[in-house]
């Protein structure tokens, strides 16, 4: 059926979307406040009878209605109204007032209340007094959508699909109680708790919804794992042996723990059906050689790979390391980016479709309409938690073998909560090469000692970070740019030339030069922001101080401090935080002083921060789901994942039909919410 107008001017237009049509707002009108117990800005409900109405003229045109009860008077005023509104306040009439309270001179009044003809009859059922209010627009009414949302409930509301042994082992309400309680709330007890757990959406109605979104994403993530699986790919063999050729030329042994990691890898590359598998590491644990091997892999397997990075600089790392190790194996790389001149790229990206080069390295320039390989094989994503879904799926639309890197370590309950649809490598160990780090925490108070250290440290030969905080912070962005430009304007007056600068600001040209001066070591003092968060290797770099520390995240504060300590000798950073810390951002620092374990760190993050942070979603702009918050029902996960356990493990006995059709009904349900909501 075609639904009015009305309806689909709010963006509803099945009865689906009616049902998911969820209220703002909720009001108890039961609660009638006697007026000589009014109180300052108090929202409360009156019975009240009109005692006069007039019009006053001066300072504005103004309709003044005084109203009484067996307490005491008050004062409604209203602005803008028409004579059949005033005409409507007659003497003695029974009216319902709803407002905010104010108290004058004159006594107590009301500024355009919203006002209704009559009381409640003292024999009514007060369960029925909690009202909804739902987002509008002007000229779609509440009452037209109240009656929509009614026979949606009435006609179309979804039918219990949980077996009832689940919903008691669970204490979840039933799928019909939680919508209509949501939407047609009744009063039993506590109407302000109530209203509370309404609005913030964690009453157990709310948790119904909630669990039935999470449950709907975990049965998609394996239904969408077993279709990759199900895709066929070539067999990445590497008959020709560049793998092992680049294990031998290397100059340095790989950990245990790598060497494991690339068997998984290796492993999954040999199979016929698509590679999907996340290999993640602490800072420095050596993730990127095996990203070499499994592209050594693919090249001596006759097709192309291909890398993508969230950044020009981290890209440019990723390709003069790649560049390095492929010196003598005559494998062709070729680097892309937005930024090349429209011949350059013309150049790269014939080379690409005629098969000419072995490796892409790039941006994301290597996802755009213009790029076509001739015969794709691997396709890598580093720091793929800052790419969205979308991204990620376009580099690998063929078919091919996806691999995903993350330098920031996910606690095991995340992964298998939010990363379900992916096979997990863990690089646990760090190489030998890799130095200790210090960390201390200092007051910003003393960047005047920190400056004469940095002194030292460069005439023995050293290189130094400075990080300021992000400068395209969208809340933030004029304070940071004003803090990095004055600490630029410092550095400057004593490193003068020594000093190079690197932020979002700058053009790409003007990064890439700062960056290739300073690891070539003709600047000795990098000021930037956290562009250099991950990927950045100058092994000469051994102190890095980050300014205003307590306004970045753990994980990324641990990410930065793993710039440092990468040339075999011990490095320092230093946390430089403000004097006005809250409790939150003590502990938080004191985290980083006491470890540098990263999977440690990320636990503590998780309970700290919540899940968006360590998952990216922030960064990407993803939104996972439609109600469920990251941070705040993260205890509702792990009841989600035991229940989906139980829910797959009965679909798949026989004498249970029904029950793998409800899933599939669950996870379109979703599906649809997801993309009309």
């Amino acid at each position: 059926m075609r639904f009015p107008n009305g309806l689909l001017k709010i963006g509803v237009s099945t009865w689906q979307d009616l049902l998911f049509y969820f209220p703002s707002k909720y009001t108890d009108e039961s609660k009638i406040t006697d007026i000589a117990k009014l109180k300052q800005t108090e929202v409360v409900q009156l019975q009240v009878q009109v005692l006069s109405s007039v019009i006053v003229f001066r300072p504005k045109r103004t309709l003044i209605v005084k109203v009484f009860d067996t307490s005491g008077v008050a004062e409604l005023r209203f602005l803008h109204f028409r004579q059949s509104f005033k005409d409507f306040f007659s003497v003695d009439r029974k009216i319902k007032v709803s407002g905010v309270c104010r108290i004058s001179s004159k006594g107590f009044e009301f500024i355009h209340p919203k006002v209704i003809d009559g009381w409640y009859p003292t024999n009514i059922d007060p369960t029925k007094f909690l009202v909804s209010t739902y987002p509008s627009i002007k000229g779609v009414s509440q009452d037209f959508i109240k009656r929509w949302i009614k026979k949606a409930l009435d006609l179309e509301c979804p039918k219990e699909w949980l077996p009832p042994d689940l919903l008691e082992k669970y204490d979840l309400p039933t799928l019909e109680d939680s919508f209509r309680q949501i939407h047609q709330p009744q009063i039993i007890g506590d109407s302000v708790s109530l209203i509370d757990g309404l609005q913030n959406k964690t009453n157990r109605f709310w948790k119904r919804i909630k669990i039935d979104e999470l449950v709907a994403q975990q049965i998609s993530f394996r239904n969408k794992k077993k279709a990759v699986k199900r895709k066929e790919v070539k067999k990445l063999l590497d008959k020709e042996k560049l793998a092992n050729h680049l294990i031998d030329r290397l100059p340095f042994k790989l950990t245990k723990s790598q060497k494991k990691v690339w068997e998984e890898v290796r492993a999954d590359l040999a199979k016929p059906s698509p590679t999907r598998r996340l290999i993640q590491g602490d800072v420095g644990s050596g993730k990127t050689v095996i990203a070499a091997l499994a592209v050594a892999t693919a090249v001596g397997s006759n097709m192309q790979a291909a890398i993508m990075t969230p950044s020009e600089l981290l890209a440019l790392q990723v390709f003069r390391k790649m560049e390095a190790w492929f010196s003598d194996l005559e494998i062709k790389l070729v680097f892309l980016s937005s930024a090349q001149s429209l011949k350059e790229k013309k150049i790269n990206l014939k080379s690409i479709f005629l098969g000419d080069v072995n490796l892409v390295v790039g941006t994301h320039a290597l996802i755009q309409s213009d790029v076509t390989f001739k015969n794709l094989g691997l396709s890598i994503i580093d720091e793929q938690h800052k790419f969205g879904v979308n991204q990620r799926e376009k580099l690998s639309s063929n078919g091919c073998h996806l691999l995903g890197m993350s330098a920031t370590p996910i606690p095991r309950s995340l992964a298998m909560t939010f990363l379900a649809d992916l096979d997990i490598s863990t690089v646990d160990e760090a190489p030998k090469s890799r130095g200790k780090i210090i960390t201390k925490l200092v007051s910003s108070d003393r960047r005047q000692e920190i400056l004469k250290r940095i002194k030292v440290f460069i005439r023995d030969g050293g290189q130094a970070f400075w990080v300021c905080p992000m400068i395209d912070d969208a809340i933030d962005a004029n304070r940071a740019l004003k803090t990095l430009s004055s600490t630029e304007k410092w550095l400057r007056s004593v490193f003068e030339d020594e000093l190079a600068v690197v932020h979002g600001k700058l053009t790409k040209d003007e990064k890439k030069v700062a960056m290739k001066e300073f690891e070539e070591g003709k600047r000795k003092i990098l000021l930037a922001t956290t562009v250099i968060e991950v990927g950045i290797d100058v092994p000469n770099a051994g102190l890095i101080i980050v300014e205003n520390s307590e306004r970045f995240g753990l994980a990324q504060l641990h990410q930065l401090r793993g710039r440092v300590g990468r040339g075999g000798s011990d490095a320092l950073c230093i946390f430089l935080y403000s004097k006005s810390l809250t409790d939150l951002a003590i502990d938080r620092l004191k985290i980083l002083h006491s470890t540098t374990n990263g999977f440690e760190i990320a636990k503590r993050d998780l309970e700290l921060r919540g899940p968006g942070e360590i998952l990216g979603t922030k960064q990407s702009g993803e939104n996972v789901f439609i109600f469920c918050n990251l941070n705040n029902d993260w205890s509702l996960l792990n009841d989600a994942i035991y229940l989906t356990n139980e829910l797959v493990s009965r679909a798949k006995l026989k004498g249970v039909p029904n029950l793998e059709l409800s899933l599939s009904a669950l996870v379109s349900r979703w599906s649809k919410s997801k993309n009309s909501i």
